[in-house]
């Protein structure tokens, strides 16, 4: 294949899932990390891909851009983006700060709208590509407490609809998968109580791995989704139906 994906918040969670997955798929990778060099390099030598790493930070444009204009060097082109990267936070409404809600929104949607809006020019001129944005079940119900986090989160999922309705005519298809609960380091904050209430209340009795969300990523960058675009695949043992 030798398509080459970019991967954002690849050095740990979901993205470093994906990544792993995409490149037994056959995909060259762009890994992209902000501060976890030492895990994203070494995710880089682990993976049997031609794969590279670029420090980025995501909320800012010009970082984007900048990063997009390299990888597009050292690839000659993208065909995969997934903007996974993201970050959580629970608090009362009356509780979140003018900060919080500005560093939520620049993180969640503002960095993936950067990225997006940096490879679609070499994905039109190629008339094919594909973008997959991590969403998340509060996007789709609202999360009490992460009033912020559910409002990038279903922001992301009005970008996927709107974005796939202007890019389809160029051959361009744009999704989303949108997690449950999953077991990764964004739920360190809760503690094993709460985690076994949340998963009494998952119909498939536990929580996501990881693997699951980058299965369901693998589907939509592969050809056998080529007829899929616009959508949200909802990936939450079905709490959220």
């Amino acid at each position: 294949m030798n398509k080459c994906a970019i991967v954002t918040g690849a050095s740990r969670g979901i993205g470093r899932a994906v990544a792993k997955r995409l490149a037994r798929d056959g995909f060259s990778l762009a890994l992209i990390y902000k501060n976890s060099a030492d895990k994203a390099a070494e995710l880089a030598e682990e993976l049997e891909c031609d794969a590279k790493i670029y420090k980025c930070d995501i909320s800012e444009s010009n970082s984007v851009n900048n990063t997009v204009e390299k990888i597009i060097e050292d690839f000659s082109g993208v065909f995969l983006l997934v903007n996974n990267a993201g970050i959580a936070q629970q608090k009362l409404f009356t509780d979140i700060t003018d900060r919080d809600w500005q560093e939520m929104l620049s993180v969640n949607l503002s960095g993936a709208f950067y990225f997006s809006r940096a490879v679609l020019p070499y994905m039109i001129h190629n008339k094919s590509g594909k973008i997959i944005n991590i969403a998340s079940m509060w996007g789709e119900t609202g999360g009490s407490c992460e009033v912020h986090y559910s409002a990038a989160k279903a922001g992301i999922i009005g970008m996927t609809k709107a974005l796939a309705k202007e890019t389809g005519l160029s051959g361009i298809t744009v999704n989303a998968v949108s997690p449950g609960a999953v077991k990764t380091d964004m739920l360190s904050s809760f503690s094993e109580q709460e985690l076994d209430l949340l998963q009494n209340d998952i119909p498939l009795n536990r929580l996501a791995t990881a693997e699951d969300i980058a299965n369901a990523v693998a589907f939509l960058a592969s050809s056998e989704a080529d007829y899929i675009t616009g959508q949200v695949l909802s990936v939450n043992g079905g709490i959220v139906i």
